[in-house]
């Protein structure tokens, strides 16, 4: 059986490549983009099939990416790329100036053909400072994160329930974890999941 893998560097390597919206590809959970490094990767080694850093350009379906560590990522979305910012998104919704984290396979040419593709997406932990209906003031590391809530997509998880839309069970000085995505260039993101102990 091809894995979803092979079948993506089949597809770029057959010249098949075009710019796609989210399918079933790749993995469009938001806690993939923060999962543990593949196996074969020995530790403290950078991870060949990762990229993360800023979007400086598009061209067609080819993202020109600068890693924080200053080194320049080509990614390319190719069929079955899937892509998240806050949801499931189509390649228009990439823009440069876009934080991103992008799983997939090395080429020999050395860009990166895509299996998921994550903008913007913060994993912060801190204290809520003030909660009103729209809005969740964060104490992060001291500074304030204002995170808004977008209605038909924030949920919370208390403990170990089952997501939902009902945030009145958080609290001010509750510390939380936010999954959700950062609005490049201010100190604010739009929540896609508070994570709460209690």
């Amino acid at each position: 059986m091809t894995s979803r893998r092979q079948m993506l560097k089949s597809a770029v390597l057959g010249g098949g490549a075009t710019i796609v919206a989210a399918t079933a590809l790749g993995s469009l959970g938001a806690e993939a983009a923060f999962g543990a490094t593949p196996p074969q990767v020995e530790p403290g080694t950078p991870d060949p099939d990762f990229a993360e850093g800023r979007i400086r350009s598009i061209k067609d379906n080819m993202l020109l990416v600068l890693g924080s560590n200053l080194v320049f990522h080509n990614i390319r979305v190719v069929d079955g790329t899937s892509l998240w910012k806050l949801g499931p998104v189509g390649f228009e919704q990439a823009q440069p100036g876009d934080g991103l984290y992008a799983r997939g396979v090395r080429m020999p040419d050395g860009v990166l053909a895509a299996e998921s593709v994550w903008l913007n997406i913060i994993n912060i932990k801190g204290h809520i400072r003030n909660i009103t209906s729209e809005k969740l003031h964060l104490d992060h590391h001291g500074k304030e994160v204002l995170c808004h809530v977008v209605p038909g997509r924030s949920v919370a998880v208390h403990s170990d329930s089952p997501p939902s839309a009902d945030l009145s069970m958080l609290r001010v000085g509750q510390h939380v974890q936010i999954l959700g995505a950062w609005r490049p260039g201010t100190n604010q993101a739009d929540i896609a999941t508070i994570f709460s102990p209690h």
